[in-house]
């Protein structure tokens, strides 16, 4: 909802300029920030979101300092993230753990994930580790793209150096 104004904009202009192909607004589910009651990620802070060009231990390390309170659903981005992301992409998500924890657990819905998770079964400790390596596993062929691609390369070399406003 935060880049309404500029597509209904964006339509009005070609409306002015008569042109008849206008831009069609896709809207999708908003993640939020990765720290404690942030509504959506922010560009601004880098420890709130993943970014496409994040390697494997900046991915592990935003996973392990984001917010995830025990026993606690409800704001909790790390769950939002299991839901809108690793579950529709693998169709299961897998915690790996030692036998005196539990042993490893496979959910194949967020409700099941929900229910384990409220009760206590299922540490943040243990989540957050298996949500980066989905997420690192997911973003493992972006970043050979950008290894062994020479454009790509520079392209990723561009945009790093973009400095971000607000």
């Amino acid at each position: 909802m935060d880049q309404r104004k500029v597509n209904v904009l964006a339509r009005e202009y070609c409306d002015d300029i008569k042109r008849k192909n206008k831009p069609i607004i896709l809207s999708h589910y908003m993640l939020p920030g990765l720290q404690q009651g942030q509504e959506k990620m922010s560009k601004s802070d880098p420890l709130s979101s993943i970014f496409m060009e994040d390697d494997e231990a900046e991915v592990n390390l935003k996973i392990k300092k984001a917010y995830c309170p025990p026993d606690i659903v409800e704001g909790n981005p790390c769950l939002e993230y299991v839901k809108y992301l690793i579950l529709p992409w693998f169709k299961k998500f897998v915690i790996e753990r030692s036998a005196e924890n539990g042993g490893d657990k496979s959910f194949e819905n967020f409700e099941e994930l929900v229910a384990y998770y409220e009760s206590g079964k299922l540490h943040p400790a243990d989540l957050k580790p298996a949500l980066a390596k989905a997420l690192n596993k997911i973003l493992e062929p972006v970043r050979e793209h950008f290894k062994n691609d020479n454009d790509a390369k520079d392209l990723l070399k561009r945009v790093k150096a973009y400095r971000v406003t607000r």
